[in-house]
């Protein structure tokens, strides 16, 4: 009876197998089922069960895809899907949810940064060189990211608290449309070089198109695969944000009890939102393709400050709402030595353990103060 079991949900149905298409759907009726209201501890076990079978569901479609298009293209590909998804749930509490929304962007757009830069890196550089000993990538592909994204997260994190045009943490209208355009265009220069202008500078050095079919398990997949992939994957990660957030009453009973700041709350839904992204990139760091773990997790910090900060200038000068961007002092220190840890780690086309674990302990330092402030 097992074996039949194990033998259905492998069976192809339009070239995938049957788990990649029935898992997904079950994810969303957990979500449709249990969305709003409190959870109880069978049905937060359905959540979770739900949110971690969608996340490694998304991931193997987010594979498929990239087999067929090809590198950055797949990781591109997720990495907007996920951003998208989460710009219009960060849009749509800032609607309903009014001024006690205003510090909503910036806070996901730094956990984001945090946890991608120090959180996904460091686990990928110390389970790679763990695994390889040492890890090479492009400088070239790198550098120009990790340039992008100082750019970025300054002028959307950093200089909102130094302007005298409004009190801080905010910006003027105009200056908030500034940042919005800028954010905007510079995101879509990264995404033209990425993909067109310079392509081969984000391909791991060892690239070879046959060997990732060889690596990832799977035949090349048909035209048919990527477009039924590409379906079920938009249909995992709308799951997988949306358990996420069905989750946050119970994140926030759990943090309340440890008399813990509200911010740990966005954390947490971050944490689990970027779950996708994570594991594709532990997974080709394993691979010892280090560049396509670089691709997924700084092109996930891009496309969250380039998406976002856009969609919500348009929100708060259109509805009025008011838009916190300046980060505190501490937070600004911390994001000021991840981005100088970070142009140290990538300065060089190779990496080992250590620079591993400095990510991660700065990243564990990240967690402590946003517990313990």
């Amino acid at each position: 009876m097992s074996k039949m079991m194990v033998d259905f949900f492998r069976k192809p149905v339009f070239e995938t197998p049957a788990w990649g298409i029935l898992i997904p759907l079950f994810a969303l009726v957990v979500l449709f089922a249990f969305s709003g209201g409190n959870l109880s501890l069978f049905a937060g076990f359905l959540v979770c069960v739900g949110l971690l079978s969608a996340v490694l569901v998304a991931v193997h479609h987010a594979e498929v895809i990239a087999l067929r298009v090809g590198e950055p293209f797949g990781t591109l590909i997720l990495a907007l899907a996920v951003t998208i998804i989460e710009v219009s749930l960060i849009v749509t509490l800032m609607l309903s949810g009014g001024t006690a929304t205003s510090a909503l962007a910036r806070d996901t757009v730094f956990a984001t940064v945090m946890i991608v830069c120090n959180g996904v890196v460091g686990l990928c550089l110390l389970l790679g060189a763990w695994r390889h000993k040492v890890l090479t990538f492009r400088v070239d592909g790198t550098t120009p990211m990790l340039s992008v994204l100082a750019v970025l997260s300054t002028l959307v994190l950093v200089l909102p608290k130094f302007t005298s045009s409004t009190s801080e943490p905010t910006l003027s209208n105009t200056q908030l449309a500034f940042a919005g355009v800028v954010s905007l265009l510079l995101y879509i220069v990264f995404v033209f070089v990425l993909t067109i202008r310079h392509r081969e500078h984000f391909l791991p050095p060892n690239h070879d198109a046959p060997q990732e079919h060889e690596e990832y398990g799977i035949e090349q997949p048909s035209n048919l695969a990527m477009i039924i992939s590409s379906v079920f994957l938009l249909l995992s990660l709308v799951a997988v944000v949306g358990l996420a957030k069905t989750l946050a009453p119970t994140i926030e009973s759990a943090v309340a009890a440890i008399s813990a700041p509200i911010a740990v709350v966005g954390v947490v839904i971050a944490l689990l939102v970027l779950l996708p992204e994570t594991v594709s990139a532990v997974q080709a760091a394993l691979r010892n393709r280090m560049q396509i773990s670089f691709n997924l997790a700084l092109g996930s910090a891009l496309a969250t400050i380039g998406l976002i900060i856009p969609a919500v200038a348009v929100i708060s000068i259109a509805m009025h709402l008011p838009l916190e961007l300046g980060l505190p002092y501490k937070e600004i220190a911390l994001l000021a030595l991840t981005l100088l840890i970070s142009t140290m780690t990538v300065s060089r086309n190779s990496a080992t353990v250590l620079q591993g674990a400095v990510h991660l302990v700065l990243f564990a330092v990240f967690l402590f103060l946003s517990i313990f402030p």
